[in-house]
């Protein structure tokens, strides 16, 4: 006597709320516990010590590769959250500003380009709290650019490279400057249209 085998199904998925304690918010909590950990590397360096730089360099570098890792698993594996939605803009701009205060501070950067820098992030904050009724803006090509170049301007300005690859910095976060204000115009010109749209 033979007996047929039925396959089994695999157990369907189980639906649910995603928990707040997750690889991504993991990782967005390390980008907000290494700020402390890069400010004292950098307020070691004062900028002049190559060692404490290359530290600095590193704790921001790794800061920021976690902002691009976060978002991935967030996305590619479903755990996007309220805690992720709000921690990770705030953790980024906090680097960011953080870092750049940091590099004017020692004269590394004029002070102007970093308050054109956070005028357009907080400004853009702001204009989120303004459309959140109507919509969300997503993230374009521009403002992942924008992104990028910061990071990697940041970075050669912290890094204690011989003078004539330093030249370099300048124009790459005069790159950035320009990114970040044309992206700047183009979130706000979206957000008028999604407002008139919402009307």
């Amino acid at each position: 006597m033979t007996e047929t085998t039925k396959p089994v199904s695999a157990p369907a998925a189980v639906v649910g709320p995603v928990p707040v304690v997750n690889a991504a918010n993991g990782l967005t909590a390390l980008r907000l516990l290494l700020i402390p950990v890069f400010v004292v590397f950098g307020v070691q360096s004062a900028m002049t010590h190559d060692g404490w730089r290359v530290a600095a360099c590193a704790a921001f570098a790794v800061a920021s590769l976690t902002d691009f890792v976060d978002g991935w698993i967030a996305r590619r594996y479903a755990l996007v959250t309220a805690f992720g939605k709000v921690a990770d803009p705030i953790a980024d701009k906090a680097l960011t500003g953080t870092a750049l205060l940091l590099l004017s501070w020692y004269a590394q950067l004029p002070w102007w380009v970093t308050a054109v820098i956070l005028a357009r992030e907080f400004g853009v904050t702001a204009i989120r709290f303004w459309v959140i009724r109507h919509g969300v803006i997503a993230a374009s090509r521009g403002g992942k650019a924008k992104t990028a170049l910061q990071i990697l301007a940041i970075v050669w300005y912290l890094w204690p490279f011989p003078a004539a690859l330093a030249a370099v910095g300048p124009w790459i976060m005069s790159a950035a400057v320009v990114v970040t204000v044309l992206t700047g115009l183009d979130y706000v010109l979206r957000a008028l249209r999604l407002r008139r749209g919402a009307r």
